[in-house]
Order: C-alpha cells, then sequence, then structure tokens
C-alpha cells in the first residue's frame, strides 16, 4: 500500500498492479492515473452532484457492481448527500475535488455516473441529455442522428452540445438553467423527440421495445428524471480498451474512422484543439423556453 498527497488530504493506494482491463494490461494504477491527470477537465461534471459508481474490485472480465450507497468505510472527508429514495433514503457520494476522485479509483469505480441535477437543487436538473442509442456496430446511424437532432435544437435556437457515450453511441446535451422540475423537462423532451421522430420515422424511433425498433436509433430521454444518471464526461467506459466518453466538436463526426470508442485513456489526455463545451455553461436555457418554440413549430 502506497499513499498519495493530493492538497489537504493523503489517499492509500492499494494492490496498483491489479489488471482490471484483460485484454489490454490496464492496471487499478492506470486507472488511478488517468484519473488524476485528467481531474480539471472531469471535476467540473461531478462537483455538487450525486454519483453513482460503477464498480469491479476484479477487473471487467468477472462481475461488477453499482454502488449507490456510500460505504461505512469512506473517509469522514469525502462529501455526501442524503437523497430521498423510495421507502426512505441514502447518501451518495459527491466528488468536488481530485482527492475524491482518486479515492473513488482506487475502489475500482471504473465508471462515473452523476445526476442531471445538483445537490442543492436536487429536483431541478441543470443537464437535458438524449441518449441516441443506435442498433449495435451501426453507429453511422447515431452520426445521422446527432446531426438531425442538432438541426432541429437549431431551428429551435437551442444549444445543442456533444459527445461520445465510449459505449455505441452519442449524447446530445442541452445545458439548462436548473429552475425547473424533472417532470417538466421530462415532458418538454418528450414532445421535442416526438417532432424529431416524425421528421425521420425510418431512422428514428421513440419505441422503447427492441423488438418494434426496426433498425432504428432509439431517441432515449429516460435519464431526464429524478435520481436517474448519465456517464459523465471523461469517464472510463468498462468495456476492452478502456474507452472515454468524450466531448467533441460537432465537426468531429465527420472524420470517417471516429466512432463511440475513438477517445480511450491512451489518447483521450492527447486530444488537440479548444475545448467544445467551453461555454456549455454560459448558454443555459429553460425548457420552458423551448416549449413555447415547440407550440409555434406545430401551429
Amino acid at each position: 500500500m502506497t499513499t498519495k498527497k493530493l492538497g489537504r488530504r493523503t489517499v492509500e493506494l492499494s494492490n496498483e498492479n491489479k489488471v482490471l482491463f484483460p485484454d489490454d494490461g490496464i492496471t487499478k494504477g492506470d486507472i488511478i492515473a488517468y484519473y488524476e491527470n485528467v481531474a480539471d477537465r472531469i471535476l467540473p461534471f461531478l462537483k455538487g452532484r450525486p454519483l453513482v459508481l460503477e464498480r469491479f474490485p476484479n477487473g471487467i472480465g468477472a462481475s461488477g457492481f453499482y454502488q449507490k450507497q456510500t460505504g461505512a468505510y469512506f473517509p469522514d472527508w469525502i462529501r455526501t448527500v442524503r437523497v430521498r429514495k423510495q421507502g426512505g433514503s441514502q447518501d451518495l457520494v459527491v466528488c468536488d475535488d481530485v482527492a475524491t476522485l482518486v479515492y473513488l479509483a482506487n475502489q475500482a469505480a471504473i465508471t462515473l455516473h452523476p445526476w442531471l441535477s445538483c445537490a442543492d437543487r436536487i429536483d431541478c436538473p441543470d443537464l437535458f441529455i438524449v441518449d441516441l442509442d443506435p442498433p449495435a456496430g451501426k453507429f453511422d446511424q447515431a452520426r445521422s442522428a446527432a446531426l438531425q437532432c442538432r438541426a432541429l435544437l437549431d431551428e429551435l435556437s437551442m444549444p445543442a452540445f456533444l459527445k461520445t457515450t465510449g459505449s455505441k453511441g452519442l449524447h446530445v446535451v442541452v445545458p439548462l438553467a436548473g429552475k425547473e422540475s424533472f417532470d417538466t423537462v421530462r415532458a418538454v423532451a418528450t414532445r421535442l423527440m416526438a417532432v424529431l421522430a416524425a421528421r425521420h420515422p425510418d431512422e428514428l424511433t421513440t419505441e422503447h421495445r427492441i423488438d418494434k425498433r426496426r433498425g432504428r436509433v432509439y431517441l432515449d430521454i429516460a435519464r431526464n428524471a429524478y435520481a436517474q444518471t448519465a456517464v459523465a464526461a471523461y469517464s472510463v467506459r468498462a468495456v476492452p480498451g478502456a474507452p472515454v466518453s468524450m466531448p467533441i466538436d460537432w465537426k468531429e463526426l465527420a472524420q470517417k474512422k471516429f466512432d463511440a470508442r475513438s477517445y480511450t485513456i491512451r489518447n483521450a489526455l492527447q486530444r488537440r484543439g479548444a475545448d467544445p463545451w467551453a461555454d456549455l455553461r454560459r448558454r443555459r436555457c429553460t425548457m420552458s423556453t423551448l416549449q413555447k418554440k415547440l407550440d409555434r413549430l406545430e401551429h
């Protein structure tokens, strides 16, 4: 066991040589190093938010698990927030600093899933996310769907940001002012996706059941609800190659070899160019504004 001094905290590290990605030889130490090095980029998307951890103590070749309730063994300096759940409440970790981030990586928390709302406004999301879920191996369909989604948002004068999921699809992200309830956001999102699917019925669907999608991209808005999560920007995914959910510029979609797993812990830190999400927070909007624009569009 070793220790690492991070700010005012000292974090104990263990089993750093343990291989977590057997096909790639990626160790727990590699995951810890990645998160420490990417801290300045990922922390803005974690700070203040309840967090669900996807942990693989025995590597991704074995069964992992999702951890919500904070472990009693967590250091007392790690921030937690109590949130209500069906039948009671539970304490979730909040990752506000690099020490907490490294501690979680040492717990083999490979993938980090923050809420879409912050602890101080728990019922009011400040992000709206459309998960573009294509059939397996059909990333080009997700690419097309992202452009179609952006075109509609542009028509409505709404901001649209993009990131890979690190799995098989893309997330279109709209920053919100955090003043409206999840129910309001979801209701408007449902209308928006209905309009989008109606414009491209052969390519897009809002059908939840896989057997009814008929090879179309699923416009998934299920994450836009209380206690739901979405993989954090810059988070590692627990699949071979250790891909990363990466904010990207819209122009990157045109690259022929680009797909949802193009960025990994091997190349994420070498990404060149301006931050495509640099002005995300400055472009916050409201779903009530979107609703009014939809009213005009539909009439």
